[in-house]
């Protein structure tokens, strides 16, 4: 028999786990990067997101409720499709949460050198890879004590943004309406706002760690849906108060924005210091982008050692990624190939396209999640069939909208992981 990592999460801390993985990133980055495209219509751009994500969400969520192992989408396509696309569904969620996790990393990087003054490539790379190391080595000791550690600094991130929101509620108030005018802006004002969407509906997409960690979610069919929707209703309020405060401070410094470096600036550092006019708030914002983009470190790695799992499991990638430490609490050999994936990414350099590369291969990967769902017995479905069908074609009417070289680039790596599985399952089936 398989070994079986231990249950020990229940709603609230898988709750904490989605909302690591989603605010970071998401907030701290894309709103500024998608208002930037979008104008105020970002306001829209977010909406869409949100609607697109809570169907995967919750097909998400049925599925890990009634398949709760890990892996995610990469175990549902084997379950209910076939083993290509749950064979896609694992190779675009490697492909795109590594470059995340390295972004991440000198996001988390880039904000702590600024809070000291020092804009140093060479520091900046070492202090990203020493944040992948030691985070790779709380992975290693085990779920509960990455989920306390998850814990703080999830509390942390939260407390500073809802100060920031707090703060700019003022401004939104007296500003009023004509600050949303023209609320469609740009030569392209239909394509920008679809745009945008696809790159906010991956800023909401955290959520899949929770079904990713199925296997460890105490009462998976009570709490993984239960943990999903709290996430995401918590995400959606923080997401279009924060696009809200975003368009307030005016299209100087959303151009600012989008012209932004991940790894070099918060993007809500700058909202802070431009327009709240409060001191203290900028370093509180800097303070909580810190925390976050470790949270999104800490929960990548959770998320892609336990896809590297699943796929060593049904020998996708080699078996010894399935081994697991005595306790049976942690895939430790996963775990030091993900974090040392991570750090030669970081090596490498910037990865300033990573969020629209992630946003295609996201988009597939859910897609691929959704038409799972419908696949589901009138016995298994929690929710209505129909929001399978609308996240199937959301998600893939969405990923042709981001630049066309970055779908194109999807799609190659689609066929070269379709070539290595081909010869892959030659080889065991011989």
């Amino acid at each position: 028999m398989t070994p079986q990592l231990r249950r020990e999460i229940g709603v609230f801390g898988a709750t904490l786990m989605g909302l690591g993985s989603i605010v970071g990133t998401g907030v701290f980055v894309s709103i500024g990067i998608a208002a930037g495209i979008a104008g105020p219509s970002v306001i829209i751009a977010v909406g869409i997101g949100a609607v697109v994500a809570t169907c995967n969400a919750f097909n998400s969520a049925q599925l890990a409720a009634n398949h709760p192992v890990s892996g995610g989408t990469y175990e549902y396509g084997y379950k209910y499709l076939n083993h290509w696309l749950g064979f896609i569904a694992g190779w675009m969620f490697l492909l795109a949460k590594s470059a995340s996790a390295a972004t991440a990393a000198l996001g988390f990087a880039g904000y702590l050198l600024n809070a000291f003054g020092v804009n140093n490539q060479t520091w900046l790379v070492l202090t990203a890879v020493t944040a992948v190391v030691v985070l790779t080595i709380v992975v290693l000791s085990g779920i509960r004590r990455s989920n306390v550690t998850n814990i703080i600094i999830v509390s942390i991130t939260l407390f500073s943004l809802a100060v920031f929101i707090l703060a700019g509620v003022p401004r939104v108030v007296l500003a009023g309406g004509e600050i949303l005018t023209p609320f469609f802006s740009g030569d392209k004002p239909i394509a920008s706002l679809l745009q945008s969407a696809a790159l906010m509906f991956v800023a909401y997409t955290g959520y899949g760690r929770i079904a990713t960690l199925g296997e460890e979610v105490k009462e998976p069919r009570r709490t993984i849906p239960r943990a999903i929707a709290v996430t995401m209703i918590v995400t959606c309020i923080l997401y279009i108060s924060s696009a809200l405060i975003t368009v307030v401070v005016g299209q100087e410094v959303i151009q600012k924005l989008s012209q932004a470096d991940v790894s070099l600036a918060a993007p809500l550092e700058v909202i802070a210091k431009s327009g709240l006019g409060v001191p203290v708030i900028p370093k509180l914002i800097a303070v909580g982008a810190i925390t976050a983009m470790l949270g999104v470190l800490l929960n990548l790695i959770l998320g892609l050692s336990r896809v590297l799992l699943a796929m060593g499991r049904r020998r996708d990638v080699p078996k010894v990624f399935a081994r697991l430490n005595s306790g049976e609490t942690t895939p430790y050999i996963a775990v030091v190939v993900v974090g040392v994936a991570i750090a030669f990414l970081v090596l490498i350099g910037d990865v300033k396209t990573t969020w629209s590369f992630s946003a295609f291969n996201v988009l597939i990967y859910y897609a691929i999640t959704n038409f799972a769902a419908l696949q589901l017995s009138p016995e298994e479905r929690l929710y209505p069939q129909w929001l399978g069908w609308v996240g199937l074609a959301s998600c893939l009417f969405l990923a042709f909208w981001v630049e066309q070289q970055i779908w194109l680039v999807g799609l190659g790596l689609i066929i070269i992981g379709l070539i290595w599985h081909s010869l892959i399952h030659r080889l065991i089936t011989d």
